[in-house]
This record gives structure tokens, C-alpha cells and sequence, in this order.
């Protein structure tokens, strides 16, 4: 039995050894792309001419969110590992766990970054902003039809239902919204004749209310993505042409400068000529005079 529990005790000990080895690997690569993404904050921020646009835009705003819990994150836990306050028992702990544990899920938004680089995310995200109309009338047409067939399924299964899987209409709700997605857990299902008609009705109903607003989605989002790869290319395009427009501009100055050499060293030379020929005519007047 000693042997056994000594055993045990060290399995315990090298699982908890290799756990917070690997938390801190993975503690280090999270400081390192953390560092990154902060320093890359900073320079944009310090680089852009309007601070507040800069900070209101949505994708600053995604950056900010994702960076700034690894901070705050240490900062609470050097609060807590340095002490808790007299009086105060576990519910500070568990206060402290609790907002660890909200500020690292906030980590998820490191995800988000990649928007800025993918044509993809950045569709999604206009195509949502764009259908913002088409989405309330999914969420009204589904609240609808779920306050309709969810009393007409309870009361078919309480009258004649051999199982009471439905024990009340709010209950009901959540088997509405699953049939009418068409995703089917089948934690509740109906058992009667007339609970199974109000079923396929319900399914066949959800597939036609979800499919108007859809469609207009789909249109949007195909629209948009259009849009973006068109932009896109665009810049591109436009990169090529500003160095083909100063490499012209360029040669242009070159031989603006070298035609007004020559003008200049022209203009000279018949300066000189004229000169030359002014001096003669004076001299042969002069020899003309004194014979």
C-alpha cells in the first residue's frame, strides 16, 4: 500500500511538473506574439494623422480588445500573488478567478486579427454590416413561427403523447428553434400522430422562412466580395503605376535640365559670336577713319 500511494504521489507530481512546463511554453510564446502585436499597434498609432478615427475603426477596436487582458491579466495576478485584503475570505479568490477566467477567454480575439489580411473575414464582416435588415427579419420570422408551433406541439403531446417530454410551452421553445434550423438534436420528440404532423410542419415551415432572407444574404455577400477583389486588385495596380509615373517624372526633370544646358551653353556661344563680330566691324571702322 506505501509503495502504491508513493507511486501515485510521484505520477501526481511528473503530470503537474509537465502541466506547468507546458503552461509556461505556452505563457513565453503568448508574451512574444503579444509583444508583436503591440509594438505593430504602436507604430500605426504613432504614424496615423487622426488619433480618434484611428481608434474608432472596427479593426482597431478588435486589436485593442484582444491585447490589452494579457496585460490586465498581469496585472491582477501580481495583485492577487502579492495579497488578498484582511477580512475578505474566498469570495475575493473566487472574484479573481472569475475575471482571470472572462479576460482569457477574451483571448479568442487574436483570431480576429487575421481580417485585416483575409479578403474572406473582410467580406463576412461587410456582408454582415450591409444585412443588418435581412437578419432582423430571420430572427422575426423564426420568433413567429417558434411562438406558433410551440404550443400547438405541447398541447398535441399532453393530450394524446404517451412520454411528457414537452412539460410546459416555454420548455417547447427550445424544440422549435432546433426543428425549424433543421439541426435535430432529438432530446425531445414528439411521439404522437399529431405532434409528429405539427413537427414536419414546423421543418418544412423554417425551411421556407429561412431561405427569403438568405437568398438576399447570399446576393450581398457575393456582392461584396466583388467589391473588395475589385479594390483589391485596384491597389495593385495602383502600385506599379505611381513607380512607373516617378521614374517618367523623373526622366522628364533629367531632360527639362539637359535642353536648358543646352539652350544656356547656345545662347553663350552666340553671345561670344556676336561679340567676336562687333569687335571686327569696330577695328575696320577705325582703319577706314585713320586712312
Amino acid at each position: 500500500m506505501e509503495t502504491e500511494l508513493a507511486r501515485s504521489r510521484w505520477s501526481a507530481e511528473g503530470t503537474r511538473g509537465e502541466c506547468s512546463q507546458r503552461c509556461y511554453n505556452i505563457f513565453v510564446l503568448e508574451t512574444v506574439c503579444v509583444a508583436w502585436f503591440s509594438l505593430e499597434f504602436l507604430l500605426r498609432f504613432i504614424q496615423t494623422q487622426s488619433k480618434c478615427m484611428f481608434l474608432r475603426t472596427p479593426l482597431n477596436v478588435i486589436d485593442v480588445v484582444a491585447i490589452l487582458p494579457y496585460y490586465i491579466t498581469l496585472i491582477v495576478d501580481s495583485l492577487s500573488v502579492g495579497g488578498k485584503p484582511a477580512g475578505s475570505g474566498n469570495n475575493y479568490l473566487e472574484k479573481v478567478g472569475l475575471v482571470l477566467r472572462v479576460l482569457r477567454a477574451l483571448r479568442i480575439f487574436y483570431v480576429m486579427r487575421l481580417a485585416r489580411h483575409s479578403l474572406g473575414l473582410q467580406t463576412l464582416g461587410l456582408t454582415v454590416r450591409r444585412c443588418t435588415r435581412e437578419f432582423g427579419l430571420l430572427l422575426l420570422f423564426l420568433c413567429v413561427a417558434m411562438a406558433l408551433f410551440s404550443p400547438l406541439v405541447f398541447l398535441a403531446e399532453s393530450e394524446m403523447g404517451a412520454k411528457q417530454e414537452f412539460t410546459s410551452i416555454p420548455g417547447s421553445y427550445w424544440w422549435a428553434v432546433i426543428s425549424m434550423t433543421t439541426v435535430g438534436y432529438g432530446d425531445m420528440v414528439p411521439r404522437s400522430i399529431p405532434g409528429q404532423v405539427v413537427a414536419l410542419s414546423s421543418i418544412l415551415s423554417g425551411i421556407l422562412l429561412m431561405a427569403f432572407p438568405v437568398t438576399s444574404i447570399f446576393h450581398t455577400f457575393s456582392r461584396s466580395y466583388v467589391e473588395l477583389k475589385e479594390e483589391q486588385s485596384r491597389a495593385l495596380r495602383q502600385k506599379p503605376d505611381s513607380q512607373d509615373s516617378t521614374k517618367s517624372q523623373n526622366s522628364e526633370d533629367s531632360q527639362e535640365t539637359d535642353s536648358y544646358h543646352g539652350i544656356t551653353e547656345a545662347t553663350a556661344s552666340a553671345i561670344q559670336r556676336r561679340k567676336s563680330m562687333a569687335a571686327q566691324r569696330a577695328a575696320e571702322i577705325r582703319a577706314s577713319m585713320k586712312t
